[in-house]
């Protein structure tokens, strides 16, 4: 079955990144630059948090942050992640329940010994499966 196989089969490895000290306009020309929905925060190589280009946007929009506000200050932390070796099953869970108490994740740093390997969206489990 589908569900069975691993996350680091089907995840992103090159992973697009801010740290937390850079300025949430620049994270955010990031995220809209790669055309991607979420930022992991990384420092000494170790992920810290995440953003995402909704909340980032729609706090732009209302002009929640003053000038300057940093990625440290906004980033959702800790974060939700998965291992490389979990499955896609796995993944479908962590997804459906974090939907109940953060809202939508669709998309989940893979992490190995504290430092992110990888990405995977419910874009890339969809894939798979169907």
């Amino acid at each position: 079955m589908m569900l069975n196989k691993k996350v680091k089969e089907i995840m992103t490895t090159d992973v697009v990144t801010t740290d937390p000290d850079a300025d949430v306009v620049y994270a955010f020309e990031k995220l809209m630059k790669h055309k991607i929905s979420s930022l992991p925060v990384v420092e000494d190589d170790k992920l810290v948090g995440i953003i995402t280009a909704t909340d980032v946007g729609h706090n732009l929009i209302l002009d929640k942050y003053e000038l300057g506000t940093r990625v440290e200050e906004i980033m959702i932390s800790p974060v939700v992640t998965v291992s490389p070796d979990d499955s896609l099953e796995t993944v479908i869970k962590v997804m459906k329940e974090g939907v109940s108490s953060s809202g939508i994740l669709n998309q989940l740093p893979v992490v190995e010994n504290s430092k992110i390997i990888g990405i995977i969206s419910d874009g890339d489990v969809i894939q798979e499966i169907f």
